[in-house]
């Protein structure tokens, strides 16, 4: 590990950085209009990144059958984008994902990366049954891609809102992409949570953590950032750990 990645490794957790809404609406346009990043681009590295964390949280070699079953939920918004990039690589890795997007969204990003998980033959589920059990024996894990920062059941459409109650009663392990999803959810500007909001056992912060991953409680919490620019990192003093070889992801 280099100099660098060391002193960050020993960042203490109240010094990290975790950024409002704003700031985050603000760091991604700097990608995007300054650095020149295609959205398409993020999404993909956003979403191979989560499929990484999953990894090593979930290890093949250590899993049943069962628990190779994985559930990716997707919204319609940027963050059912990346959760279908993130089913994409899980699929390439051998894991066994199934897919349930229920408000499909007409954005040709969001085509484009559905026909690349149908072309792949990643079943689709055309409903989500309300029966918990017939969820937890299917599956061994889910990952939650429905609500991004900002995104609220209600702008999404019904069956997001069902999906989301249903979700909330799963004992299966439960992966959040970038904020867990909820009614109304995680705050990611002020932080605060609702009872009604999903308990993920892990986390994925894209970019670069929210303030409500201040208030995560769950197992494992990564940042998928290791792309971001040196320059945008000390803009935003993001001060967070290393990232240790060619890992795409670290651990907070």
């Amino acid at each position: 590990m280099s100099g660098a990645a060391s002193r960050d490794s020993a960042v203490a957790p109240e010094e990290r950085r975790f950024l409002s809404t704003e700031e985050a609406a603000a760091l991604e346009r700097e990608l995007l209009e300054d650095y020149r990043f295609g959205r398409q681009q993020l999404v993909e590295l956003y979403g191979h990144a989560s499929a990484v964390a999953v990894t090593k949280v979930f290890p093949l070699p250590a899993l049943s059958r069962k628990q190779r079953m994985v559930l990716v939920v997707c919204g319609p918004e940027q963050n059912g984008a990346v959760g279908l990039v993130c089913a994409r690589h899980l699929r390439v890795f051998e894991y066994e994902p199934t897919i349930f997007y229920p408000t499909r969204s007409l954005d040709p990003l969001h085509r484009d990366l559905t026909t690349q998980c149908e072309k792949m033959d990643i079943p689709f589920l055309s409903y989500l049954p309300t029966e918990v059990q017939l969820i937890n024996n299917a599956y061994g894990l889910v990952v939650d891609a429905v609500l991004g920062p900002g995104v609220e059941p209600h702008e999404i459409g019904g069956p997001c809102t069902r999906t989301l109650a249903t979700l909330k009663l799963l004992s299966i392990p439960l992966v959040s992409l970038d904020i867990p999803s909820g009614k109304p959810g995680w705050d990611a500007e002020t932080g605060a949570d609702s009872e009604d909001g999903l308990r993920p056992d892990v986390l994925v912060s894209l970019a670069a953590p929210k303030r409500c991953a201040g208030r995560f409680s769950g197992r494992h919490h990564f940042v998928a950032g290791r792309f971001v620019p040196d320059e945008v990192r000390r803009k935003f003093a993001l001060r967070l750990p290393g990232y240790a070889g060619t890992d795409c992801v670290t651990a907070l």
